[in-house]
């Protein structure tokens, strides 16, 4: 066997230009199909951290039955103990508590339904930026009465900082929630819908507006990796007790983002599909070339008494050293490229932008730099390398030694 490998080795090298052209059509398959892929998942992933930082957190704990009915009255009270049981959970990174709930927003003749949402500034900001999105005014701090409204919000209440916004609304268990207060800051929100009626107020300021005291509507949770939610939701259901508290994930939050990467991925397969269809031609294309040129070649060695199968052993082991060499090259190639773009993502602009924004996705599109789709994309181009084989050991048992010396 080992004469057979260093056979094989030898003999692609004897004709450079030939197994250069082979290895280059594999390394182009593995390189585009790696750049794509990348693409693809860097978006998915851009889509969940814009959603999850943005406003839902991985995932978010609530009163039982408060998801199905949101009311202020199914609040939870912020205790000690659910805060130490959360954050005993090793995966989680950030535990932010929320009061939220609606109110009739007024600045003079101005008046709009909006959702008012009671953060602690520290953390909140330490979860979604809340601060670097300013485009006037300044960040509050806890206790303040004060708040900070959507530009969209703004500009239909024609407010500016340091005017006053009022708020009328229901309180904990029927209680009238008002109050008025001075606007800090105005911040652009990505996405349209909430800009276009969100109120932040500091959380004690919230609680005290809506007379609810020490109770919250949700705390959102952020871990440190997406794919430790599941056995994290698994952890905290068994430690909370399910007829007081409910666990929800970020999916089942928004479940139309998640339609939309299923359905974006669903393309994208596709997409990959006639793509390894074209690779699939190239490679093949590229193996009849070669087993064209070498009848002759094949039908010499076959007249001075080498078995067929000997032979066709030694052309798979050619592929299969080519095809080692053109997937090497390609994951090589496309490592520096993927690597560059996951930490300088391409920035879209233009009405491209806009589109994209109005889900309340940053427009940009980073390479996602994971060791799984490297493994998958490589088995892939592997196995039609693999399939192309097959050809010439088809042509080399077919082949009749006079009339392949004859050419």
């Amino acid at each position: 066997m080992k004469e057979y490998i260093k056979l094989a080795w030898r003999n692609i090298w004897r004709n450079k230009r030939r197994t250069l052209i082979t290895a280059a059509s594999v390394f182009f398959a593995i390189f585009f199909a790696l750049i794509m892929r990348a693409l693809q998942l860097g978006s998915y992933s851009n889509m969940i951290d814009n959603a999850v930082t943005l406003y839902s957190g991985h995932l978010q704990i609530h009163d039982q039955g408060y998801w199905d009915n949101k009311s202020i009255n199914r609040t939870l009270v912020m205790s000690d103990e659910l805060i130490k049981t959360l954050r005993s959970e090793e995966e989680v990174k950030q535990v932010v508590p929320r009061l939220e709930s609606f109110a009739l927003g007024s600045s003079g003749p101005q008046t709009k339904g909006v959702l008012v949402m009671g953060i602690d500034p520290e953390k909140q900001d330490e979860m979604s930026g809340l601060s670097q999105k300013l485009v006037e005014g300044r960040y509050f701090s806890e206790g303040e009465q004060a708040a900070i409204v959507g530009q969209t919000l703004a500009g239909y209440l024609r407010m500016t900082a340091g005017d006053t916004l009022v708020l009328l609304g229901q309180g904990y268990h029927g209680a009238t929630a008002a109050g008025k207060y001075t606007i800090r800051g105005i911040v652009k929100i990505p996405k349209p819908d909430l800009d276009n009626k969100m109120v932040y107020l500091p959380l004690q300021t919230a609680q005290q507006m809506y007379m609810a005291p020490n109770r919250l509507t949700t705390i959102s949770v952020n871990l440190h990796e997406h794919d430790a939610l599941q056995s994290t939701v698994r952890s905290l259901r068994e430690k909370l007790p399910d007829d007081q508290y409910e666990v929800k994930t970020w999916k089942q939050i928004m479940p139309e983002l998640v339609q939309q990467i299923r359905s974006d991925n669903a393309s994208g397969w596709i997409l990959l599909a006639i793509l390894y269809l074209i690779i699939a031609f190239g490679v093949f294309g590229t193996v009849m070339m070669m087993i064209s040129e070498r009848k002759r070649e094949f039908g010499v060695m076959i007249a001075v008494g080498m078995h067929k199968s000997k032979l066709a052993l030694i052309v798979t082991l050619e592929m299969v050293f080519i095809g080692i060499l053109g997937l090497l090259a390609g994951v090589a190639g496309s490592m520096p490229v993927i690597l560059h773009y996951h930490y300088n993502p391409i920035r879209l602009s233009g009405e491209v932008a806009q589109s994209i924004e109005t889900f309340g996705i940053e427009p940009i599109m980073p390479m996602a730099w994971q060791a799984d789709f490297y493994g998958n994309q490589t088995l892939i181009v592997g196995v039609i390398v693999v399939v192309a084989v097959l050809y010439p050991i088809y042509s080399i048992t077919r082949i009749r030694a006079v009339r392949a010396m004859r050419g």
